[in-house]
């Protein structure tokens, strides 16, 4: 921990955590948002939520952040992104709890930004996500591990440093996959698989009924996606010291470079 926390590429990183998730919440809650605003010409009706623009500005979003700090942070931008890159023995215990810190804060500052952006808007609850009239907590709590599942599955898959086949982006395909999670989840829960997305709404509009199943299953299923594609679909060969080594100190290749370097290794890049 001590050799992480003197670096500068370090807290670059944690850095560019909370900018990158400030402008992700920013410009995808505010999307969600814009539907509330009255129809020009016709005051007394309102347009209603288009799921497929919501869910593409989500991934949109999610894609460009990843390719503007990918190479600086690997643009983790979700608690369970990072706590499945954790379990795979991709960063340090310090450093995943600095990045899921810094993806709270921003968060908590863009919501807030965007509150006050949007206070015209009645009944602002700022994209809080809630579950829907029929659906039961254990109902959607199955629908956030299952959409946060498929997530952290593709951010792992595609930033895979064993794999030599992947001529695509990276970015773009994780970016996909989270519009893909919204598709499926708005309807239900408004689709949380962040829980750093989650709690910024919650805390700005101070309402956090049944906000523990936006934590539990997101967690659940990135802490599965990790346990899945690590030990059954890609095993990996280090052993539990190798394993250790890297939640308590990092990778060496991640540092190995002095820290004004910006060709310093990061996972959001495939290899």
């Amino acid at each position: 921990m001590a050799s992480e926390f003197k670096k500068k590429m370090f807290w670059r990183a944690v850095v560019a955590e909370f900018l990158a998730m400030s402008l992700f919440i920013f410009i995808s809650i505010g999307s969600a948002l814009g539907f509330s605003f009255p129809v020009v010409g016709n005051k007394t009706s309102t347009r209603s939520q288009d799921n497929v623009k919501v869910s593409l500005a989500f991934g949109l979003s999610i894609a460009t952040m990843a390719q503007s700090v990918g190479h600086i942070s690997g643009a983790h931008l979700n608690p369970a992104v990072t706590l499945g890159l954790l379990l795979s023995c991709q960063i340090s215990i310090f450093k995943a709890l600095m990045y899921i810190i810094a993806q709270c804060l921003g968060a908590v500052v863009a919501t807030a930004i965007l509150s006050g952006v949007t206070s015209s808007l009645p009944n602002n609850l700022l994209g809080l996500n809630a579950l829907s009239d029929g659906i039961n907590a254990g109902q959607g709590l199955g629908i956030e591990i299952i959409a946060t599942l498929q997530l952290v599955l593709c951010v792992l898959a595609t930033t895979d440093r064993r794999r030599n086949d992947v001529s695509g982006s990276a970015p773009l395909a994780i970016g996909l996959s989270v519009a893909l999670g919204h598709l499926l989840a708005i309807d239900y829960t408004g689709c949380g698989i962040n829980p750093a997305r989650s709690f910024g709404s919650a805390l700005i509009a101070n309402n956090f009924e049944n906000h523990w199943i936006f934590w539990v299953g997101p967690i659940i299923g990135g802490a599965s996606a990790a346990l899945i594609y690590d030990f059954i679909l890609a095993p990996r060969s280090s052993d539990l010291t190798d394993r250790i080594k890297v939640w308590t100190s990092g990778q060496v290749e991640e540092y190995d470079l002095e820290g004004d370097d910006m060709n310093s290794r990061v996972e959001m890049k495939p290899k």
